[in-house]
């Protein structure tokens, strides 16, 4: 459990955590990283820690390099416990070290562990001298919490952006041109939609306030280091922060008795008969966390339940839940499901996400017991109209 050099003098510390599999609700079946540097100068700086668990692993990487007693300043990009759980116990052995965060950081570091720690709290347009380097501080409040900031080193050409440009996946590979990018990319997608989605207006302005730096690595607090794909990664958070998306079709629904699976796949056939690529998840069977990845760039979100004791099956509560929360904008929506008596369902659906823009050009659809051939036939040519007229909306 050696540091590994990234720059003349930088290194990453972090923990890797190979059997992480549920990130508050988001499934990590790659496990994840929780990543530290330390920087050698006059000042010797440690950037953000790792969560508790992982302070040892932590602690061997830095003393692989120096001894941990001899860190004069500690940056809390982010107050989040997996990025500041290890503060109280490397300030216990550095007591009279500085601690560099926001305005917002300095209070919730106070109360998450409250202590009293020797606070520098720093603003846009401060910088800290730490020998041949000055650290800059540039805030991205809201991507993804109000607190979090990127810390930047003019001299060592790297951003250490915390949790903007993260990945979940764990590896002992540290730089991007050491991994496939197509696994990259399919984790930072899903990185994204699950946690950065949201904040689709403030990852604009952090990318434009960044864009003037001079660069050429990007250090994040979760995954792989950006060296080779920046461009890349740097232009995919521009389309998806745009709330750009491509011409396919997301249909996440239940069913009790087969009756709303029929619905779904009515509609999806007429979905790729009118021109349309098509992913049908079956939400008690699919992570909540994979289906939003899915609808990440989807132009049309169709979402289906049978009625239930009056209300939708639990299993659809939770996700429309979970996808409200994450707030995708200006898609195609259509509801659909079955009945036996009550037929809440459907409306219940068009109420919870009611609010985030999305176009309903063909009427729900809402069938008592079985749907007979009519009603498939229906449903297949809502699926074929919307295809069609998709690139109007």
């Amino acid at each position: 459990m050696k540091a590994v050099e990234i720059k003349p003098n930088v290194y990453w510390v972090g923990g890797i955590d190979w059997n992480l599999r549920n990130f508050h609700g988001y499934i990590t079946p790659r496990g994840s990283t929780y990543n530290a540097y330390l920087i050698l100068d006059e000042k010797i700086t440690l950037i953000d820690t790792v969560k508790h668990y992982l302070y040892d692993e932590m602690k061997t990487r830095i003393s692989s390099v120096i001894d941990p007693q001899e860190i004069d300043v500690v940056v809390s990009n982010h107050v989040e416990m997996d990025h500041s759980g290890s503060l109280p116990k490397i300030l216990d052995i550095i007591p009279d070290a500085t601690l560099v965060t926001s305005s917002h950081g300095q209070r919730g570091l106070k109360k998450h562990y409250d202590e009293n720690w020797n606070f520098n709290v720093v603003n846009a347009g401060d910088s800290l001298s730490i020998g041949k380097r000055k650290l800059d501080f540039i805030p991205i409040p809201m991507v993804h919490w109000p607190d979090s900031m990127v810390t930047y080193s003019k001299q060592d050409k790297i951003l250490f952006t915390n949790d903007a440009f993260g990945q979940h996946i764990a590896t002992t590979e540290r730089f991007d041109d050491q991994l496939d990018w197509g696994i990259l990319k399919e984790e930072s997608a899903k990185y994204y939609a699950n946690i950065v989605l949201p904040y689709g207006g403030q990852v604009q302005k952090a990318l434009t306030g960044l864009s003037d730096l001079d660069f050429d690595t990007i250090a994040p607090s979760h995954g792989i280091i950006w060296r080779h794909h920046l461009k890349d990664i740097i232009s995919l958070y521009h389309h998806w922060s745009k709330n750009e998306t491509k011409p396919y079709a997301v249909i996440a629904y239940d069913t009790m008795w087969g009756s709303t699976k029929k619905l779904a796949y009515a509609f999806a056939s007429g979905l790729e008969e009118g021109g349309m690529n098509v992913r049908i998840r079956n939400i008690q069977h699919t992570p909540f966390s994979n289906i939003i990845t899915d609808i990440l760039e989807a132009k049309v979100i169709a979402i289906g339940s049978p009625t239930l004791n009056n209300t939708m099956l639990p299993t659809v509560g939770g996700f429309l839940t979970y996808l409200k929360g994450l707030r995708p904008k200006d898609r195609i929506g259509f509801v659909f499901g079955s009945y036996g008596w009550g037929g809440q369902a459907v409306k219940l659906i068009e109420n919870m996400i009611d609010g985030l823009s999305w176009d309903f050009p063909e009427e729900s659809m809402n069938i008592n017991f079985v749907p007979s051939e009519k009603d498939l036939e229906k449903a297949k040519n809502k699926g074929i109209s919307i295809a069609k007229n998709s690139k109007n909306y």
